[in-house]
């Protein structure tokens, strides 16, 4: 084998490589349900900050974070509550697709 082609043996395995590790990230969870507690929420916008532990599912350590929310799951909570939620990853985003005290 040439020094060329064994070059290009070599970068061939090295975009395999890659395209694995692309496949680990995809395949890491989606979804994960934790406990926190509502420091605030913007209805009209859709959003709400909550306060929570690890979600190691999620990749996410303990923190104070922005979460997306459907305005219809908010109507019975308020900044102070503790809830329970599930969150889910989508894109760049998080966002809450179930939560309750």
């Amino acid at each position: 084998m040439t020094w060329t082609k064994r070059g290009a043996a070599l970068a061939l395995g090295a975009l395999g490589v890659m395209a694995g590790s692309a496949y680990v990230v995809v395949a890491q969870a989606q979804e994960a349900s934790a406990s926190g507690e509502v420091r605030r929420l913007d209805t009209a916008a859709g959003k709400i900050t909550i306060k929570h532990g690890e979600i190691s599912e999620l990749e996410l350590p303990a923190m104070t974070l922005v979460y997306k929310i459907d305005p219809a799951l908010l109507a019975d909570i308020k900044p102070g509550d503790k809830v329970k939620f599930t969150a889910k990853r989508d894109g760049g985003d998080y966002v809450v697709i179930k939560i309750s005290k």
